[in-house]
C-alpha cells in the first residue's frame, strides 16, 4: 500500500494552509511530521483522513482517490476523543458495531485490543477514572480495532508527562512491528519525531521543506552520533530563521 500526496492546496476563506504538498509514503513506514503550530500538520492529517478535501492536487492510497473517512484509516487524536458515557471496551467496540458486527464479535475484538495495551482489567471503567496515558491507550485500542492499513496520529503524545510519553512511545513501535501498519504522526517534538521515525517531514508555511531520512536501528539511543546529528540539523532548519536574526542582532 502507497499514499501519494501530489500538489496539494488548502486554505480556508483567504487564508492559504497548505501551498503544493507532494510527499510519497511506502508501506509500513513511520512517517513523523514536524513543525511550529499553523505550519499545516494537523490540515494535512486531515486531509488524509478524509476528514477534508484539498482545494487542488490528490491524495492516493495505491492510486484511489481518498475522498472521505474509511476504516482503513485509524486515527488518534492528541484529545483521546472518547465518549465519557461508554466505558472503556464500548468505546472500543462502538466503531464496529457501527460497522455492522455484532455486539458480542465488536466486545470480544475490543477486548483483544484492550489486552494488547495492557488495559484488560479496565473494560468496564469509564474515561474519566483513567488517568492521560491510559486514555491515550484506549486511543490506539479504538482506532487499531477496525484493523487499519494506515494509522494517523495527531500529536497523541503532547499532553503527558515525560515519563509517560516514553512508555507509550515504546507501545506505539511495539504495536507498528506487531501489525506493520503505515504510520503518518504529528508531532512539535524533535526528538520524538527522530526516536519514532523511518522518515521525519519538517513543514514550514504550509510545505514540506526537507525530509530527513533517520536510518539508525530501534532501540534508539538518545547519545547515537547520528540521533545527536539530526537534533542539530533539524533544529537548525526549524529555527534558523530565528537564529539567524539574534546572530545578526
Amino acid at each position: 500500500m502507497q499514499l501519494a500526496i501530489e500538489g496539494v492546496n488548502k486554505g480556508f476563506g483567504n487564508k492559504e494552509i497548505l501551498k503544493n504538498v507532494n510527499l510519497q509514503i511506502k508501506p509500513h513506514e513511520i512517517i513523523c511530521i514536524l513543525g511550529h503550530s499553523g505550519c499545516g500538520k494537523s490540515t494535512l492529517l486531515n486531509l488524509i483522513a478524509g476528514f477534508l478535501q484539498p482545494d487542488s492536487g490528490s491524495i492516493t492510497v495505491d492510486g484511489v482517490p481518498i475522498t472521505g473517512p474509511s476504516k482503513s484509516r485509524g486515527v488518534v487524536f492528541q484529545d483521546h476523543a472518547l465518549f465519557p458515557w461508554y466505558n472503556v471496551l464500548s468505546n472500543i467496540s462502538f466503531g464496529l458495531t457501527v460497522q455492522g458486527v455484532p455486539k458480542p464479535e465488536a466486545n470480544e475484538k475490543a477486548m483483544e485490543y484492550l489486552q494488547l495495551v495492557g488495559l484488560q482489567d479496565y473494560a468496564y471503567h469509564h474515561p474519566d477514572e483513567l488517568s492521560g496515558g491510559m486514555k491515550q491507550r484506549v486511543g490506539i485500542a479504538r482506532a487499531l480495532a477496525s484493523g487499519p492499513d494506515i494509522l494517523l496520529m495527531d500529536e497523541p503524545f503532547g499532553a503527558l508527562d515525560i515519563l509517560t510519553r516514553e512508555t507509550m512511545q515504546k507501545e506505539l513501535l511495539y504495536i507498528c512491528k506487531k501489525f506493520q501498519p503505515m504510520v503518518i504522526f504529528v508531532t512539535h517534538s524533535i526528538s520524538e519525531a527522530i526516536h519514532l521515525g523511518d522518515r521525519v517531514v519538517v513543514m514550514k508555511g504550509g510545505q514540506v521543506s526537507t525530509v530527513y531520512e533517520v536510518g539508525i536501528e530501534y532501540p534508539r539511543m538518545y547519545d547515537h552520533p547520528r540521533f545527536t546529528q539530526l537534533m542539530t540539523e533539524i533544529e537548525r532548519e526549524l529555527m534558523g530563521d530565528e537564529l539567524n536574526q539574534v546572530i545578526n542582532d
